[in-house]
């Protein structure tokens, strides 16, 4: 039996475009059905954060917090803090943001020599600090920039699947030495390119959710995460999961995966309104402060909860030490929220300066769930 030579030219151009295809989605395509994951948040999602939310949570992918592309450019080093990982935590996605297309650039070949499974674009912050330089939310007002960045990470990624490294990027050498410091913490990975996906808004001051996706899908991206607020409503009443699901009808039309966030309160939540919105997943935000439960649909108990918050301060300790213990205040106000007698045990934690402080206090506070 013979093949036709245009029948086994057939099956090579086939074979070509599945490889595409695995390297454009990479781990999104090997995500379940209505995933749900942990949304990247400023000042939140750090190391320690995403550790404690795989450990007793399991969210189906992580993102950093965003990144500034023109700190980690122009050498920033201590922005590669927020570049750090463990392997636990795959996959991983590292968030960038800014204004300036060539700090994308090379940031994409960073991100991808320190061998995250993915790449994501901020075009949905709605902090001042970052949207009135242009950048985060504001980009929605600004479709060229936003196509030229986009451009831009592809660019950086396909160059370095193609060999490029930090190596020949004009930079710093104390810049790449504490690069090289965090690649070697990581099993060497084939050099693949890895997917680029975009978290968004539906709008600034009015919602144009339709044009603004389309726009977004002529750049043949991995996924977008659409948030159900405009920039002007930062995280003000309701998300709307109407306009994310207009957002979907267009996306499914094409392979880029739909990603719904805003108001998730847990994981049945989030596979409810996969099904109801017709989205692939769903990223879980501020309602995994102090619970990571929101992942697994557990209730917890307070010993829980005191307990995961006790783990957290000693696993501070153990990796920054007790100068900057005053990050973990807020997270033991999370820990606490909706116990009797919170109030107070609260403005007494706040003072807190080291593990043991915290352990005293709570010992000395009689605390129960009323919620």
């Amino acid at each position: 039996m013979f093949v036709k030579f245009e029948d086994s030219l057939n099956v090579i151009y086939y074979m070509q475009v599945i490889k595409i295809v695995i390297m454009i989605f990479g781990f999104w395509n090997k995500l379940p059905k209505k995933f749900c994951g942990l949304a990247p948040m400023d000042g939140v999602t750090d190391f320690l954060y995403r550790h404690v939310m795989r450990k007793f949570g399991g969210p189906d992918l992580v993102f950093t917090e965003f990144t500034s592309v023109e700190g980690i450019a122009h050498n920033a080093v201590k922005l590669l803090r927020d570049f750090e990982y463990d392997e636990s935590e795959r996959p991983i996605i590292a968030q960038v943001f800014g204004i300036d297309p060539d700090s994308f650039y090379t940031t994409a070949i960073i991100v991808c020599q320190l061998g995250f499974d993915g790449i994501d674009i901020n075009m949905g912050c709605p902090a001042k600090k970052v949207s009135n330089r242009g950048g985060g939310a504001a980009l929605i007002n600004n479709p060229t920039l936003a196509s030229e960045i986009i451009e831009a990470v592809k660019s950086g990624v396909r160059d370095y699947s193609n060999g490029r490294t930090i190596e020949d990027i004009k930079m710093k050498q104390k810049m790449k030495t504490a690069i090289l410091e965090q690649v070697i913490k990581h099993p060497t990975k084939d050099i693949v390119q890895i997917p680029v996906s975009v978290k968004t808004r539906i709008g600034v001051d009015k919602i144009i959710t339709e044009d603004w996706i389309s726009h977004l899908l002529g750049h043949d991206l991995s996924a977008i995460t659409i948030h159900g607020r405009t920039l002007n409503q930062m995280y003000s009443g309701k998300a709307s999961w109407e306009e994310i699901g207009k957002a979907s009808n267009l996306i499914k039309q094409t392979k880029t995966k739909v990603v719904g966030n805003g108001d998730v309160l847990n994981r049945k939540d989030g596979e409810e309104k996969c099904e109801k919105y017709n989205l692939d997943g769903v990223l879980i935000g501020r309602a995994s402060f102090g619970n990571p439960w929101v992942f697994n649909n557990k209730s917890p108990e307070i010993e829980d909860r005191i307990n995961l918050a006790l783990y957290h301060c000693k696993k501070f300790e153990e990796l920054y030490g007790l100068d900057h213990f005053y990050v973990m205040r807020k997270h033991l106000a999370w820990y606490i929220k909706g116990i009797s007698g919170a109030k107070e045990v609260r403005k007494k934690l706040m003072l807190s300066n080291s593990p043991s402080e915290v352990r005293e206090i709570i010992a000395n506070c009689e605390l129960r769930i009323t919620d």
